[in-house]
């Protein structure tokens, strides 16, 4: 087996894979593997540092997630990240309890000195998720942080490089926690950072010519960020192998399909395929969200078997799918709960005619950005707004129509000319509107009126793994309401959402 610097155990955290982001953040390659890979096969990675990822379950319940007991003997430095944290001392002797009081959201914690904080000033602002905590040490541990709910939010044997944290130095809400994460890998570890996407774009590209054996592979091509950089890196890998394929589907914005032709007309021999109808007809009477997904995601691949009849040799299905999707949609390396399904994960039928090629599946959407760079896409489409694979779909509530369609697109594309005019487009990180399809009553002129209400959602985030509600400008606000009430007939009021994620999703659907 290959050599991997750090290797991480994921126990079902939502935020595992934001765990290697971060290491990779500090040029270190990294690998997530289940919980229950044998010590013997970590071994034989060679690693130089061991993470032990977050998860929903408690140490003390039967059938608990545990480790292959050995691995805590390979003599490698080891880093326990609250369900990790609660494991290692279950494991040597601690004790770990139900808390009292559970701790969500921020917390302030005061770090002692020691390698793991390295560079960081005592007191600090993280991001706790726990129902259990540590509340008695392993033998040779000592105390290393606190807060006010928890006294031992974490805990190291310094001697033998076992640090344990009961906070999520991963996600973006702890202010610092990239700089533990790297102390670890780099520091501790002594992991050398060779990590960049120059290299992973070479290994993709070479993994994608090895893997599809000189057969043409259809690319499903949106014109957003993350199909855009599929078709880059597949027609590097493969040249004149690469199908790629548009489908208008009837569920994206305002003159979207336009724009995405006259972009892609001179990069690549772009084929156009207008399914608006097949869409709307297989939506029509549907309200649930996650059947909406599915029955969209089936119907991309009914189009795209459809249009590889015409053409000879093609064995693949290239996709845009992120890490995002994939954690919210399915477990992939772990016992993760499922959140939503994604159209390319969860809502694609169990047979299909093509083997999938997802090369971007275990990035985040920042590092697809870089990513696209890397491969020379221009930056007013490798800095487009996130756009799900379902389109409006989902942000229409309730029923999909022509109609609602035709109101959010006037609505939405209002949003987007006012954040472009005011320069708070590339501020934050996703904007749109929502069509709540919920009527109230209002006032226009000297008539009463009973319309339609459309929220406004925009988030600050850097992974789309959490997010912040942006805090954008009343008078930006004002003027963008001003103008949808004005302009689009059948809504006459606008909201704003100020839900972060946790605990909402980005999208409403």
């Amino acid at each position: 087996m290959k050599h991997v610097p750090i290797i991480i155990l994921d126990f079902g955290s939502q935020y595992t894979q934001l765990i290697a982001r971060r290491i990779r953040e500090a040029h270190v390659y990294c690998e997530i593997v289940p919980f229950s890979t044998p010590a013997s096969d970590i071994i034989k990675c060679n690693p130089q540092g061991i993470v032990l990822s977050g998860g929903p379950a408690s140490v003390y319940e039967d059938g608990a997630y545990m480790i292959d007991r050995p691995i805590l003997e390979i003599g490698v430095p080891i880093l326990g990240i609250c369900y990790g944290m609660q494991l290692i001392a279950h494991l040597l002797g601690g004790e770990v309890q139900s808390a009292s009081t559970h701790e969500y959201g921020k917390a302030e914690v005061t770090l002692t000195s020691c390698p793991l904080f390295d560079d960081l000033d005592a007191k600090q602002i993280v991001w706790m998720s726990h129902a259990d905590r540590v509340t008695k040490l392993p033998e040779r541990f000592s105390a290393i942080a606190a807060t006010a709910n928890a006294p031992l939010a974490g805990i190291a044997d310094i001697e033998r490089k076992i640090y344990a944290l009961q906070f999520h130095p991963e996600v973006a809400h702890t202010i610092n926690g990239a700089k533990v994460l790297s102390n670890f890998a780099v520091k501790i570890s002594k992991a050398k950072q060779e990590w960049s996407m120059r290299s992973f774009a070479a290994r993709q590209i070479e993994s994608i010519r090895e893997s599809t054996e000189g057969k043409k592979v259809l690319c499903a091509l949106s014109g957003g960020v993350d199909s855009s950089v599929v078709a880059a890196l597949l027609s590097r890998a493969i040249g004149d192998r690469l199908i790629p394929v548009f489908v208008d589907n009837g569920l994206l914005r305002l003159d979207e399909a336009q724009k995405v032709q006259s972009v892609f007309a001179a990069r690549l021999p772009l084929i156009t395929i207008d399914a608006a109808a097949i869409f709307l007809k297989k939506l029509s009477g549907v309200t649930d969200p996650e059947k909406k997904r599915k029955i969209i995601g089936r119907a991309f691949i009914e189009v795209f078997e459809a249009e590889a009849k015409k053409h000879s040799g093609i064995a693949y299905l290239a996709q845009g799918t992120l890490y995002p999707d994939v954690i919210e949609s399915v477990s992939v390396k772990g016992p993760s709960k499922t959140i939503k399904s994604h159209h390319n994960v969860g809502g694609l039928p169990e047979r299909m005619r093509f083997a999938l090629i997802e090369p971007l599946r275990e990035l985040f959407k920042d590092e697809v950005r870089e990513l696209g760079l890397e491969l020379g896409l221009p930056e007013e489409m490798v800095y487009r707004h996130p756009f799900p694979g379902p389109g409006l779909a989902v942000r229409v509530i309730g029923e999909v129509n022509q109609r609602s369609l035709e109101t959010l697109r006037a609505a939405d594309a209002i949003l987007l000319q006012e954040l472009k005019r005011s320069g708070f487009y590339r501020k934050v990180w996703q904007a749109f509107c929502v069509l709540l399809n919920v009527r109230s009553v209002g006032v226009m002129g000297d008539n009463r009126t009973y319309e339609n209400a459309v929220a406004i959602r925009a988030v600050e985030s850097s992974d789309g793994m959490t997010a912040a509600f942006a805090h954008l400008p009343h008078d930006l606000l004002e003027s963008v309401s001003r103008r949808i009430i004005n302009e689009v007939s059948g809504v006459n009021r606008v909201v704003y959402d100020v839900t972060s994620k946790p605990p909402g999703t980005i999208e409403w659907e």
